[in-house]
């Protein structure tokens, strides 16, 4: 068995699911702690069976449970979380399931002394960005209680930096997408919507002027980025994942018309939209990752949707 054990709360996810394969790749045993109300048990269950994985059901809120399922563990990765949607519908479970478990995972992983923990932060912390790309030294407006926990998480790895010497990299997310995503994910529910509309031969409905835009990176290119941020030389920094790219829905539509094939033009919405672009500053992750993605908008999104045309 190899000593490389990666500790992955979380693990029973959508990008875990993309991540866990690489990390067996790579060599390292994972231990998964996932309460699994979310988690795709199939999956899990398929990694189990390699005999590198396993799976601790537990829950992040209860600090002896993490400490003890960390317990020989080389790596973290803390990916354990509540939605945006949630957090906004019900503020007390994110403060309690994002704070507190941010908390008894960064303390354990500090205690148990880890080599490295990985935590997946957002591009979300920005708030509405006030220049495009956006830098990681920009300054951080989270706007709900999962972003405001996220940015949090950052602030507390630093504090058990200086505490106990941990080492940790916190990767902010843009908006990942890719196979076996939920359909009703935040920031991805739109590329869902307008597939479903065209596949119907109707027309996207498009908000506004489409003006809005969003940086969409591959679950695969992230997943590559996760594994690069448990050994890479530099650490405890917030590293944006994204692919620079700011994609319009207008964009995405036109985009998603091609991948369809179907001869229809969008209908735009009119009305007054809050305009809100992002695009990512990915230097850093060049540089302390030596991570880059490789898979264009355009090339995704034909996957997706030959892959939503298979499910039927």
């Amino acid at each position: 068995m190899s000593d490389k054990k990666v500790f992955f709360t979380g693990g029973g996810g959508f990008i875990a699911a993309h991540t866990i394969p690489l990390l067996i790749e790579n060599g390292y045993t994972v231990r998964i702690f996932d309460n699994m109300t979310r988690g795709d048990r199939a999956r899990v269950n398929e990694f189990v069976a390699t005999g590198k994985v396993e799976l601790v059901e537990k829950d992040v809120r209860y600090g002896g449970a993490v400490r003890e399922a960390m317990r020989g563990c080389s790596h973290v990765i803390h990916f354990a979380t509540v939605s945006i949607n949630k957090s906004i519908a019900d503020p007390h479970e994110s403060i309690d399931i994002n704070m507190i478990g941010n908390h008894n995972v960064f303390a354990a992983a500090a205690d148990e002394g880890v080599e490295r923990v990985v935590f997946a932060s957002t591009a979300s912390v920005y708030g509405d960005p006030k220049r495009l790309p956006m830098h990681e030294d920009d300054e951080l407006r989270p706007l709900t209680p999962y972003c405001i926990s996220k940015r949090a998480g950052e602030d507390m790895l630093g504090f058990y930096q200086r505490q106990k010497g941990l080492s940790w990299n916190a990767l902010r997310f843009f908006n990942v997408y890719g196979p076996g995503q939920k359909i009703e994910a935040y920031y991805t529910s739109v590329i869902n919507h307008f597939i479903k509309r065209l596949r119907a031969g109707q027309p996207p409905i498009i908000d506004g002027r489409g003006d809005q835009s969003m940086d969409f990176v591959h679950v695969t290119d992230l997943a590559h980025a996760v594994v690069a941020a448990l050994t890479s030389e530099q650490a405890n920094l917030p590293i944006n994942i994204g692919t620079g790219i700011d994609t319009s829905i207008a964009a995405l539509a036109k985009i998603l018309i091609d991948a369809v094939g179907v001869d229809v033009e969008p209908q735009f919405n009119e009305r007054d939209v809050l305009v809100s672009r992002r695009a990512a500053d990915i230097t850093r992750a060049r540089e302390v990752l030596g991570w880059e993605p490789k898979i264009t908008v355009e090339e995704g999104m034909r996957e997706l949707v030959r892959e939503s045309a298979e499910d039927k």
